[in-house]
């Protein structure tokens, strides 16, 4: 029989909360095994590439010689990359699995506490992170771009940690200030905005390495880095289509923020720091398109705009509510 907290006079369902927490917990080790799965399959498509590039090299040294080696080599690189696409397939089973737990915790959450649940910056890191992997499974779901979780799975993995850390509130209803009909349109937009934006950011990374080390011309001690990753311009395509899509929509979350503010507070806009750092991220990105759609500036310099944009996005996702007090700490520690 479930137990019930009374908690602010309202019934919090102690069972479902505890539940909840242990689905968060089985997601995060579903995560890591994830991240562990799509590292080995990363480093084996690099040690493929190698073996591709000495098998080539080898072939000068005679024609009988060249095609005994190039029979033999080519057979053991099949059978090698095909063990290693079972890597990616395992990985793609761990994320798809951990999204499921994190889907259940998040919807646990709303069961135990009978409200809409991202009422606190843990629930709301949850939400986010539950919708940049959903972005992930959509968006990189095409095998050229399953070399991207390892770069994807750690900051989700981070924003867990210190969600489930730092950040954990214990399921109880939300204050009065959020009991509002705004709280699910608001957050839900801009959680979808943000979880969207977090696919591009770390595409813009990659494509940033592929570009300082040109596919077939790797070297140094970032060669094994860069091999796996796709050509420079399938990543700069991917993170400006992702963008185009996510942007207005972490623009609208913002612009229905500054409506409720405004019921709420009574004014629309108010400079509360985890408004202007929202708008500091909008911004970056709004010139990150407009870059990427001027030829003067090139896709290189675009991609640090959105390097910035996404390193500001991410430091407002948690950090903000630890380090500074505003009006949007009644959704964080304070």
């Amino acid at each position: 029989m479930n137990t019930l907290l009374l908690a602010q006079g309202l019934p919090v369902n102690e069972t479902l909360s505890t539940y909840s927490d242990l689905a968060f917990r089985t997601a995060f080790g579903i995560y890591v095994l994830a991240l562990i799965a799509s590292l080995v399959y990363y480093a084996g498509f690099r040690v493929a590439k190698v073996s591709e590039k000495e098998l080539v090299a080898a072939g000068g040294t005679g024609l009988t010689e060249s095609t005994s080696l190039s029979s033999t080599g080519i057979a053991d690189d099949e059978r090698a990359a095909a063990g290693n696409r079972r890597w990616a397939r395992i990985a793609q089973l761990f994320i798809t699995i951990g999204f499921v737990f994190s889907v259940a915790s998040l919807i646990l959450r709303g069961l135990a506490t009978d409200r809409f649940p991202l009422g606190n910056m843990y629930e709301f890191i949850l939400g986010t992170s539950i919708l940049g992997v959903g972005a992930g499974l959509v968006f990189l779901r095409k095998p050229a771009m399953q070399t991207a979780w390892p770069y994807l799975l750690l900051p989700v993995l981070v924003l867990m940690f210190f969600g489930g850390t730092h950040l954990y509130s214990e399921a109880a209803p939300v204050v009065p200030a959020l009991r509002s009909y705004w709280l699910p349109i608001h957050v839900s937009i801009i959680s979808l905005g943000s979880g969207i934006l977090l696919v591009p950011g770390v595409v813009s990374i990659m494509y940033l390495i592929r570009v300082w080390q040109p596919q077939g011309q790797e070297n140094g001690w970032a060669a094994g880095l860069a091999r796996p990753l796709p050509a420079a311009e399938t990543l700069d395509r991917l993170a400006y289509r992702v963008t185009v899509i996510g942007f207005p929509i972490f623009g609208v979350g913002i612009l229905l923020g500054a409506v409720w503010a405004e019921s709420a507070w009574g004014r629309f806009w108010g400079w509360d720091p985890k408004e202007t750092v929202s708008f500091i991220s909008w911004v970056l990105y709004a010139g990150y398109l407009h870059a990427r759609a001027t030829s003067g500036w090139g896709p290189k310099k675009a991609a640090w705009i959105n390097i910035a944009g996404f390193v500001v996005l991410v430091f407002n996702l948690f950090f903000i509510n630890i380090v500074v007090s505003g009006l949007h700490s009644y959704a964080g520690l304070n």
